[in-house]
């Protein structure tokens, strides 16, 4: 069964919006700045979403991961095709599926430094529905009046990506008839001070398998899709689900599997789900953090298993890493290129990593694109593939 991508946005460092993204994309103009999270001395680049100072206050829901999600929410078209899907349907027959991997950390950390003098958190702070690895999702259930089921994906790197896999299932079993499928992460101390304790921030601005790559960029990103099952909408992007591949290797907490096992499953399951050929993928969003390890790993993986004239790019290095929010954010860079054909560069990428071989380009493409992917890798080789294509 055809998923159908009925509408998507993404907010990042690299743009408020989808179309501030495809101007960031066409320009090559990175979010990238020098590190400036308060209470951090770190030397590092990050993409911070600077309009998030404009959110009102959430009251209640209050932390800077709601906050970037109800500014995503409010971009493009979004806010309107949920309305609508719930008109239609009942707001008991959409689903909530939100991937995260910090949640609210963010509003946690600042609850323990406001303290009062017996050690107990503060009225501000009680906030029991924000402290909680769930959060995004009852947000957003909250911010959108949805109410049928809801999910929390917490899958490291992958967990955004996961949202569509899931959501399709939901829709293939009839348990919803359309879908929101989310991702939101923001920055915050536990994360770069966390990352920076593995020896993988980059002092400089990241370069995906350049062969003098230094490590990884974090940043912060929000974005939603909603899915429906093919044939029942009238106002489908034209765009499809046709193929989704998930594993878990549990090779290692944080490194991929030195074979790429998990990666290779992934993506295989992807192509043997749409039905589709190694060939006939047009163009892959790797998943490419710029990392020594990852980017050698999934580079030696794609030649292993695709032509050499298959087109790649990481776009990592316009808005960072972005964790929970990087599958969705990279899934819809993938599958916008179906709308404006144009394949991305991979930005910063100077000299390909000398041990791999496979056609990466700093420029961009222009293509008229019939199938994408994207890969999402997380920690304790948690992956996921998906592939998108062209409605008929």
């Amino acid at each position: 069964m055809k998923i159908d991508i009925i509408d998507y946005e993404t907010c990042s460092a690299a743009g408020l919006n989808l179309k501030a993204l495809r101007t960031s994309l066409k320009h090559h103009d990175s979010g990238l700045i020098k590190n400036n999270l308060p209470g951090s001395d770190l030397d590092t680049w990050i993409g911070i979403v600077e309009q998030l100072s404009d959110v009102n206050d959430l009251g209640r829901w209050q932390s800077r991961n709601n906050a970037l999600a109800a500014l995503g929410y409010e971009q493009g078209s979004i806010r309107q095709t949920v309305s609508a899907v719930i008109t239609q349907y009942g707001a008991a027959r959409v689903g909530l599926i939100m991937g995260s991997s910090t949640s609210s950390i963010d509003r946690t950390e600042t609850a323990y430094t406001k303290l009062d003098e017996s050690g107990q958190l503060t009225e501000e702070f009680k906030q029991p529905l924000v402290h909680n690895p769930h959060a995004p999702s009852l947000f957003m259930a909250h911010l959108t009046g949805i109410t049928g089921p809801s999910l929390t994906i917490n899958t490291a790197c992958s967990s955004s990506a996961k949202v569509f896999a899931t959501g399709a299932r939901w829709l293939e079993s009839g348990i919803v008839d359309a879908v929101l499928v989310g991702g939101v992460d923001t920055l915050c101390l536990s994360v770069l001070h966390g990352f920076n304790s593995l020896q993988l921030l980059s002092p400089n601005p990241c370069k995906p398998f350049d062969q003098h790559r230094d490590g990884i960029n974090l940043g912060e990103a929000s974005g939603f899709a909603v899915l429906q099952r093919s044939g029942e909408n009238s106002n489908s992007s034209g765009i499809s689900l046709t193929g989704y591949g998930e594993s878990s290797d549990a090779y290692h907490m944080s490194h991929p599997h030195p074979d790429g096992l998990g990666a290779r499953l992934s993506m295989t399951q992807a192509l043997e789900q749409a039905k589709r050929q190694a060939a006939e993928i047009d163009y892959i969003n790797l998943h490419g953090t710029s990392s020594r390890a990852n980017d050698l790993i999934e580079g030696q993986l794609i030649s292993e298993l695709f032509p050499a004239t298959t087109q790649c790019s990481s776009t990592k290095a316009w808005m960072g890493h972005t964790l929970g929010a990087a599958g969705i954010t990279e899934a819809i860079i993938a599958m916008d290129t179906l709308n404006t054909n144009i394949i991305p560069g991979s930005k910063n990428l100077e000299t390909l990593d000398e041990a791999l071989s496979l056609s990466i380009k700093a420029t961009d493409q222009h293509k008229v694109c019939q199938h994408v992917m994207t890969n999402s890798f997380g920690f304790g080789g948690n992956n996921c593939t998906l592939l998108f294509s062209r409605s008929e």
